[in-house]
């Protein structure tokens, strides 16, 4: 997933939210900021973060599966497990993500 799309539909979405907040706030502008980075630095983080649990969890797995003594067969099990989770939340995020931006899309202003 790129950050210039996210970051254009974060910028779509600002801009209505100024202009329907325009009579109540002028002058008001919106901050999507947490911490030092934005939603798409968080978004890619999260995204990096399933990634290596993955990539931990299969390397575990091809060390169990070579024979490795120092590898016990239910860390590789457990490992897995995390990576699944952790890829299933992701999926969730990204479902919930893409139903709101449609919500978006299809207000009329």
């Amino acid at each position: 997933m790129s950050a210039p799309p996210i970051q254009s539909a974060l910028q779509q979405m600002q801009t209505l939210a100024s202009q329907a907040s325009g009579q109540a706030q002028k002058g008001t502008q919106l901050s999507t900021a947490v911490g030092q980075g934005g939603f798409a630095d968080e978004l890619h983080a999260s995204v990096q973060r399933i990634n290596r649990l993955q990539q931990a969890s299969a390397s575990k797995a091809r060390a169990f599966q070579a024979g490795d003594p120092d590898v016990a067969l239910n860390d590789v099990m457990v490992d897995m497990q995390k990576a699944s989770v952790a890829f299933q939340m992701g999926v969730q995020v990204r479902n919930r993500l893409v139903t709101a931006y449609k919500d978006v899309m299809n207000m009329q202003v």
